[in-house]
């Protein structure tokens, strides 16, 4: 496969901690909040799926133009979904695991599912198309993990009444949706910033 003694050992570290990490969540996938119809019913509030379809078209459009040949529309368009799928979790058991209310399971399961979105899916998908390890396996982790975390917490914002505008997952009964949330319009101003920062990050691949 091309690989050194180090890349091997590291693809075979993170292939067993996915394993591992599978193994926990199979055994009892009722106890981790990503398995519960409350989060997929937060997660696809319509504003969240019509701002997640925006961007992972746009990722998926601007691939080709990158400069990179190891960006295609396929790991643009898989690694954009994960991103989806597991951040709005992600950033909420960090939150929760500070405060010391996240079970160690859900802790470990969720850095293999930051760290297979950001970099091993990516990393294993070159491998098999290419025969190489990624040279840039490391920096593509500090960079992707920027837009992870920015994804994770725009896809938390909520507008609570009485309240203002805020992260869902410092509500005890997160991830359940709120009854009104009051649409996109009353979380604009505080997701834009977020929006512009994957913007910027995404133009930067594609500006010469």
């Amino acid at each position: 496969m091309g690989l050194d003694g180090t890349m091997r050992a590291y693809l075979f570290a993170w292939l067993l901690a996915c394993v591992f990490a599978l193994w926990l969540y199979l055994r009892d996938r009722a106890a981790f909040l990503i398995s519960r119809r409350d989060y997929w019913r937060y997660l696809t509030v319509p504003w969240k799926a019509a701002t997640f379809a925006i961007a992972a078209i746009g990722m998926v459009v601007v691939a080709p133009y990158t400069g990179d040949p190891t960006w295609d529309w396929f790991d643009a368009g898989f690694m954009s979904l994960f991103c989806y799928v597991t951040a709005p979790w992600a950033v909420g058991v960090v939150y929760r695991a500070r405060q010391g209310r996240a079970h160690w399971r859900e802790v470990y399961v969720m850095a293999c599912a930051w760290m297979f979105t950001v970099s091993w899916s990516y990393d294993g998908y070159q491998l098999w198309r290419t025969g190489a390890y990624p040279v840039t396996w490391a920096a593509n982790i500090v960079l992707s993990s920027v837009l992870y975390v920015s994804a994770g917490l725009l896809w938390n914002l909520e507008y609570q009444p009485g309240k203002g505008v805020g992260f869902g997952f410092r509500r005890d009964d997160w991830p359940q949706p709120l009854a009104e949330d009051g649409g996109f319009g009353r979380v604009i101003g505080f997701a834009l910033p977020f929006m512009i920062l994957v913007a910027v990050l995404i133009l930067a691949f594609v500006m010469p």
